[in-house]
């Protein structure tokens, strides 16, 4: 055997087979040194490389790793609506894992922010499935391109922290596949993830890692997924089940590989089943040895900051920009107020701490470009009681100030992984310095650094321009300066709708959950879908972004290109002296249906960067999922016949123009029975027939006739047919006799 070519797993002994199901250590894969296969390095993501310095590679010390470009995290990097940056991001990424010789970076998370509570909100993407997944397979392909895994993560409906580790989170067929699945299989079927890691929590009663439906019967079979799935650190909890279920990798190792040999030996595993999960061990490890026998790769230091740069700036969103407050003039009297603006808030806590190779903050940022500004810290970066004597320097510094920038926000003590928040508000002693501000200065904008959505609307009115950053990574300062003065104009949209209370959210119902489960009970009516459904007010809808150009969208067209498929076009002008980006977004609102729908939901997004005077033409081709719902009584996807909308807007209530497109629907339909209801016979098209064969005997007397008031005829559409005897005695056994008979003649 060449020292280049990896064994099958035919040359393997039993117990080498069962070796490479566990990890080597915390950090690395378990190799078979006696049959040339390694153990490479596998580590945390997912927004950099987060490499533990620990002289032990079975210790976790969050905040000891190498120096890698810490990029943005997806609360901010999802709302720049840019999959091509994003990729760029990625593949910065996979060049890093190179040098450092890591084969496998853990991420990215697309889990769905079902409320903006979730402690991990700052590194997952979305509340909508279709752009955490076409935002966030970037990333895979990104990586991926430099011969470096992803781990696509926490599969699956890992929502909350409350809990986490063992917590029942139950679900809808119908929700998980709407909601909570698509964007992991979209970045399946797109990018081939060469790993998925399962979540801690347990999906309808079933821990995933031991979930043979969602680790097999789904993500294999029916989605064609071809790498390995490896545990959440501590995930595992019944090796031999978690085998049989498609788990390859249980993470970090817990010495039982023994429990596999025994297992196999006494029949409680396929040897088949090891067979396929040792493979996909091996199968990683060749993908990886390419990139990983790089020897003294450097990546480009000065490079990646500047990719860092560029995804800082998309990622922000402007709120708000009363008397075009932003952007300011470099001459202008400026107070710098708030400790974020010189110590900045640029990552989540947890897991995916990352030491930065450089980091720039605002202030250093102005000192560079040679602005001056009066800074005044203010607040203190915790949870502690105001500071009187830094409130009233704040207040005396910004008195004088043609603007007053307030650089507020999240510490890092009131958001990270392994909680959940209890509030939307930001820190009481931050919202009173503004007010101080704003009472002494009208001209006050308001920078904000959180990783989920904070409240706005109670402070709001103390201020004339807000600028949603998020966590914005190593070189959020430049960024930063890049936009309050005008350099870049703001091009971020909402990834997540920000309500005006937390309460208006139909996940607190049952948020975070009680006695070990948490039923989520608003089923599809995540985020807008229910809040542009039930036309609850927010105080920012999803998709929402303002810019510094203007622009217009027109010639909205839409056509059928199939029986269940359509393309759309539309013209996107910007009407200003000013470069900029609009994202054009797509929403299907479909018409009448069976089940309850959402009012309508995104299924095409692009951002276009015009110059000033520009116009482009954009097209989105639309195949049947957009207008699909997961029908719970066929057990797959149904698309119904009829009128749907689609609407062209650059948020999700900011709609420009409204086609129609009639689809033919998918004609799929169950077969009848005594069960079904005298409406569900005349909506089918053999089942009308039998009914209109029932009415004709009526008339002639064959049969009895049926009632012809009105509300007999409401009962009688709900009614089963095996139930009509209630209704007309032995005429009823008559008719349902009759029409089985004949439906019987008609299917043979």
């Amino acid at each position: 055997m060449s020292e280049h070519t990896y064994p099958s797993v035919k040359d393997l002994t039993l117990e080498e087979k069962a070796s490479l199901t566990s990890g080597g250590d915390a950090w690395h894969l378990q190799g078979v040194e006696a049959k040339g296969i390694p153990g490479y390095m596998i580590t945390d993501g997912p927004h950099g490389l987060r490499k533990s310095l620990a002289t032990s590679t079975g210790e976790t010390d969050l905040d000891d790793s190498v120096p890698a470009t810490c990029f943005p995290p997806a609360a901010g990097l999802s709302s720049s609506w840019n999959p091509s940056l994003v990729r760029k991001v990625g593949e910065a990424m996979g060049e890093e894992c190179i040098q450092e010789k890591v084969a496998v970076i853990l991420g990215p998370g697309v889990n769905i922010k079902r409320n903006p509570l979730g402690g991990r909100c700052f590194e997952y993407w979305s509340e909508d499935p279709y752009l955490a997944g076409h935002e966030a397979v970037g990333i895979v392909e990104g990586v991926q391109s430099k011969g470096v895994g992803t781990s696509l993560k926490h599969f699956a409906v890992n929502n909350q922290e409350t809990d986490r580790l063992r917590v029942d989170a139950r679900v809808s067929q119908r929700a998980l596949r709407e909601i909570y699945l698509p964007a992991f299989e979209h970045i399946v079927k797109t990018a081939q993830p060469w790993t998925i890691m399962c979540s801690y929590n347990r999906v309808n009663g079933v821990h995933s890692a031991q979930n043979r439906w969602l680790l097999t019967d789904v993500l294999r079979d029916e989605w064609g997924f071809k790498g390995i799935v490896m545990s959440d650190w501590g995930a595992d909890h019944d090796r031999v089940a978690s085998v049989n279920a498609g788990l390859n990798l249980e993470m970090p190792p817990s010495g039982t590989d023994d429990e596999i040999v025994y297992a196999a030996r006494d029949g409680r595993i396929d040897p088949a089943q090891l067979d396929r999960m040792a493979q996909g061990m091996i199968d990683l490890t060749d993908k990886a040895r390419a990139a990983m026998s790089i020897d003294g790769y450097r990546f480009d230091v000065d490079a990646h900051d500047e990719v860092a740069h560029q995804a800082a700036v998309e990622s922000m969103v402007l709120l708000k920009n009363e008397d075009a407050i932003l952007p300011l003039k470099k001459d202008a009297k400026i107070a710098v107020i708030g400790e974020f603006a010189r110590t900045p808030r640029y990552q989540g806590g947890g897991s995916s701490h990352i030491t930065p190779t450089k980091m720039t903050s605002f202030l250093d940022t102005l000192a560079e470009r040679g602005i001056k500004a009066d800074f005044a810290p203010g607040f203190t970066l915790d949870l502690d009681p105001a500071d009187s004597a830094l409130e009233l320097e704040a207040v005396e510094t910004a008195r004088d100030a043609d603007v007053a920038l307030l650089f507020l926000g999240l510490p890092e003590a009131a958001e990270s992984e392994g909680f959940d928040r209890e509030t939307l508000d930001m820190p009481a002693k931050q919202i009173e310095l503004l007010a101080k501000v704003a009472a002494v200065n009208p001209n006050v904008a308001v920078v904000l650094s959180n990783g989920s959505v904070v409240s706005v609307a109670p402070w709001a009115g103390n201020a004339k321009g807000i600028l949603e950053s998020w966590l914005l990574g190593q070189a959020g300062g430049p960024a930063l300066a890049d936009v309050i003065f005008g350099e870049a104009s703001p091009s971020g949209k909402l990834a997540q709708s920000i309500p005006l209370d937390i309460n208006d959210d139909p996940s607190m119902l049952n948020w975070p959950g009680e006695e070990g489960h948490v039923d989520y009970g608003e089923g599809v009516f995540v985020g807008y879908r229910y809040y542009d459904t039930y036309d609850v007010a927010v105080d920012y809808p999803f998709g929402y972004g303002l810019s510094y150009a203007s622009f217009e969208i027109s010639d909205v067209h839409a056509e059928k290109t199939g029986a269940n498929t359509a393309s759309v076009t539309a013209t996107v002008a910007n009407v200003s002296d000013v470069d900029g980006a609009e994202t054009v977004q797509v929403y299907v609102a479909p018409g009448k249906a069976e089940v309850a729908r959402p009012s309508h939901e995104l299924k095409g997004f692009a951002k276009v960067f015009l110059k000033a005077g520009e116009s482009k033409t954009v097209t989105f081709d639309l195949d049947g999922r957009a207008f699909a719902y997961w029908s719970e009584k066929y057990g797959d996807w149904h698309i119904e016949a009829g009128a749907y909308g689609i609407e062209v807007g650059t948020s999700s209530r900011d709609i420009a123009a409204t086609a129609t497109v009639e689809l033919e629907g998918d004609g799929k339909s169950l077969p009848l029975d005594e069960w079904s209801t005298y409406g569900e016979w005349e909506a089918d098209p053999v089942g009308a027939r039998v009914v209109a064969a029932v009415e004709a005997a009526g008339e002639s007397g064959t049969l009895p006739k049926l009632p012809d008031n009105t509300m007999m005829r409401i009962f009688l559409k709900s009614m089963p047919i095996n139930s009509m005897p209630m209704l007309m005695s032995d005429g009823g056994r008559r008719i349902t006799a009759f029409m089985l008979d004949e439906y019987a003649k008609l299917t043979k």
